[in-house]
């Protein structure tokens, strides 16, 4: 699929993904070139991608770590009410493979399209300089889960990040309540991992992802 680097004004949120993502580069999109086309949908289109490889039920190694750099990085320029993204140039030029790009964009697309109905424009007082403050602070607490290097501390925060930016995206200040309570089940599940880690060790953790994986019928 050959895009330019705008993004439709009237698209739905799967078809402003699937443009953004699917850009007929053969290496699959660099974070920069991520950032260039986000439109008009601006920080809440680049949060979705960036959560998006860890956020679905998917192997995603090596991307948390620095898409959760480039979250948090993207969380103060929110708080400090910045109008236009910047990340450094060593982020920038992170690169998703082509395959799993097809692998995200097909599900995450999928995924919008099922929710798209019940998300519109309301509660719009949680898109106000004040509530997007809240609301970096969250990203940024979400990012450093994302962050640490402990297996299943990323899922659940990714997730909080990703209802976020749709959030955003469509000025949908309920769905940004839920993301508040997400962000809550996140930090008490990453907490809890993280805990289970340093009392019972790594493979406590690993006996825990493989019977998350077996349940969800995700091959190791």
């Amino acid at each position: 699929m050959q895009t330019d680097n705008t993004t439709p004004l009237n698209s739905s949120l799967a078809e402003t993904l699937e443009a953004t993502l699917l850009t007929g580069n053969e290496n699959g999109p660099s974070i920069g070139e991520i950032t260039d086309a986000v439109g008009d949908k601006g920080f809440g289109l680049l949060l979705m991608i960036l959560s998006l490889p860890s956020a679905l039920p998917i192997p995603a190694p090596g991307y948390s770590t620095p898409f959760g750099i480039a979250m948090a990085v993207i969380a103060v320029q929110i708080f400090i009410g910045r109008d236009s993204i910047w990340l450094p140039e060593r982020i920038k030029r992170f690169r998703l493979s082509a395959r799993f790009t097809v692998k995200i964009v097909s599900t995450g697309a999928s995924f919008l399209r099922r929710t798209e109905k019940i998300i519109r424009p309301r509660c719009r007082w949680m898109h106000t300089p004040l509530g997007h403050s809240a609301l970096a602070i969250v990203i940024l607490i979400m990012s450093v889960f994302m962050m640490i290097p402990i297996p299943l501390t990323n899922t659940a925060p990714a997730m909080a990040i990703f209802i976020i930016g749709v959030s955003m995206a469509e000025k949908d200040g309920l769905i940004a309540i839920g993301a508040f309570i997400s962000a809550l089940f996140a930090a008490a599940a990453s907490g809890s991992v993280i805990y289970i880690s340093i009392a019972h060790g790594p493979e406590a953790v690993d006996a825990i992802k493989d019977w998350i994986k077996a349940r969800l019928g995700i091959e190791a």
